[in-house]
């Protein structure tokens, strides 16, 4: 015999039963959402929880009782899957601005110890510097990919989408214009 549900499904419109129906059969959504929009439809029928767990594939009731009450607060949004395990963001818009000031500015050889940048030697320049004493290779990186630089041949960080080519007049930047579009 089931146990006495402390949040039972409240009553569906029609618009939130047509939906969860359309995207219960959905081959285009999440399986996450797919799945949790089957569950609902289950338990709307009258199914007690640890069946509509099996039908759905979890495994205990209790995930399919959270999921009951999040849709009884939230309605469909409860469906979509939320963000979390993320770890929180240490750098500000302040520091990334001195990472990118650090990675344009052409390197010191005395100062710096090198004629080209790489990760390292950013990471080693940067960590000098109060508030970077535990800066990674990885963040430098996605901070200057934010930005739209890119890894060169010449071992240099670039502009992506401009180049420098050698013509008669001297040396001109050429601009891709269809950079962002090959982007994504």
């Amino acid at each position: 015999m089931a146990r006495v549900q402390k949040d039972p499904l409240r009553p569906l419109t029609e618009e939130e039963r047509t939906l969860l129906e359309r995207l219960s059969r959905s081959h285009h959504t999440a399986a996450i959402v797919v799945g949790r929009a089957k569950t609902i439809l289950a338990v709307s029928t009258g199914v007690p929880y640890t069946e509509a767990a099996r039908r759905c594939g979890r495994r205990s009731g209790e995930g399919v009782a959270r999921l009951v009450s999040r849709f009884n607060q939230h309605g469909l949004t409860a469906l979509q899957t939320r963000p979390g395990g993320r770890p929180p963001v240490v750098y500000g818009s302040a520091q990334r601005n001195r990472i990118l000031d650090t990675a344009r500015r052409p390197p010191d050889r005395e100062q710096d110890g090198t004629a080209t940048w790489s990760l390292v030697t950013l990471q080693k320049v940067l960590r000098r510097e109060p508030g970077f004493e535990r800066l990674s290779t990885f963040t430098i990186l996605g901070v200057l990919h934010q930005a739209g630089l890119t890894w060169q041949r010449d071992r240099t960080w670039c502009e992506t989408g401009s180049a420098k080519r050698q013509r008669k007049t001297g040396v001109v930047v050429v601009r891709d214009p269809d950079t962002e579009a090959k982007k994504n």
